[in-house]
């Protein structure tokens, strides 16, 4: 149930010209010393960055140059094990992720990242007023089912029906945020998180494009026109493309072996187009049944050919190894700037398109039970 939102999943360093710093971060987390560090990573207008910074005596700092508004994650590894442990290996590690401006803003906290307070921050405000508005995010949602799992006792641990009745509990959470982001935008047009929570409803949730231009329409030109709206416009325009009876579109890339493979060189058979990523725990968990499927349909015309969101090469072919995937996989290694996912609109995995043996889109985002009758209905 871990889910990671892919804005943060690829981000790599940008080295730009020395600026004057426009914004400062500092934080106070109780007496933490080293080993301890905390990890910065933040995107803003297409911009990504990371850094890091000791802790000395609970005391550290950041500072840097952006225009418009940053999301970012901020991650405290208080063994000095590095960010990953606290985001994958851990699934409940003290990683927090917000927004903020041009701010001189304050972090403090008597123990952990997770519990504490931001002041000196605008953009921070307004980003809990918009949550308290929507309810609990995604992460929030998933980072409680992954402490329910590790406090699980062995029994728990082996029981389907403890699993079944936590996953109730999970898509009864995101489903009450799912149609509240459609509403605040609706009644907040001018403000920056109504694009946000579009943006999230057309991603996350896979609300209806038809849906999300309505509100999107009449969001304020002025939101409409900062990096975010335009990228939304981009996406609802994309979707069009590949709406269902919509013709496939053509791509190639390479696979682990770095030898291109097309869709045009699957024509004449039904071809998923699997969108996915070593570090999508969604993803990972479809993998044995798209492996059944696979089995059942290959000798019927059935293929799949699934487009990685990573950009770690060693972690994309570890995972093909270690889920025995046997289906043809690509990838350009540009995490989430993979240039087939901008081709296709997807922002988010798991994602799939399935195409027909003449390159025409007849279903998509079909997962477990959904996936199963569709390649029934269609191959047998």
């Amino acid at each position: 149930m871990k889910l990671h939102y892919l804005i943060l999943a690829a981000m790599a360093p940008v080295f730009v010209a020395a600026q004057t710093p426009n914004f400062t971060l500092t934080g106070k987390i109780g007496n933490l010393n080293k080993p301890a560090k905390v990890y910065f990573d933040y995107t803003e207008n297409g911009n990504n960055h990371m850094d890091s910074a000791d802790v000395v005596n609970g005391a550290f700092k950041f500072s840097g140059n952006i225009t418009g508004i940053a999301f970012s994650r901020m991650t405290l590894s208080h063994d000095g094990k590095g960010k990953n442990n606290e985001i994958y290996a851990k699934g409940a590690g003290d990683v927090i992720y917000f927004y903020f401006g041009a701010e001189n803003i304050k972090v403090t906290s008597v123990d952990s990242l997770y519990n504490a307070k931001f002041t000196g921050s605008k953009v921070y405000n307004e980003m809990l007023a918009f949550d308290k508005a929507t309810g609990e995010t995604v992460m929030a949602i998933n980072r409680t089912a992954n402490l329910v799992m590790e406090r699980a006792t062995p029994e728990q641990q082996k029981d389907p029906e403890f699993f079944k009745a936590l996953d109730v509990q999970v898509k009864g959470k995101t489903a009450a945020r799912k149609d509240k982001l459609v509403q605040f935008a609706k009644n907040n047009p001018d403000s920056y998180f109504s694009v946000a929570g579009l943006t999230e409803a057309f991603n996350a949730y896979r609300v209806p494009v038809t849906d999300i231009e309505a509100v999107f329409n009449k969001l304020s030109e002025q939101q409409r026109k900062t990096y975010a709206g335009i990228n939304l416009a981009k996406l609802i325009e994309a979707n069009s493309t590949t709406a269902i009876g919509a013709k496939a579109p053509v791509f190639a890339q390479n696979d682990t072996t770095g030898k291109p493979i097309a869709l045009t060189d699957l024509r004449g058979k039904y071809v998923l187009v699997e969108f996915w990523a070593s570090w999508c725990h969604p993803c990972r968990l479809e993998s044995p049944n798209l492996l059944k499927q696979y089995q059942i349909y290959k000798e019927k015309g059935f293929e799949i050919l699934a487009v990685s969101l990573d950009s770690d090469k060693g972690r994309w072919i570890e995972a093909i190894t270690k889920d025995g995937l046997t289906w043809p996989q690509v990838s350009d290694l540009k995490g989430s700037g993979n240039e087939v996912a901008k081709l296709y609109g997807v922002t988010a995995v798991p994602a799939n398109f399935l195409v027909s043996p003449e390159g025409k889109i007849i279903a998509k985002d079909l997962r477990g039970e959904d996936l199963n009758k569709k390649l029934a209905e269609t191959l047998n």
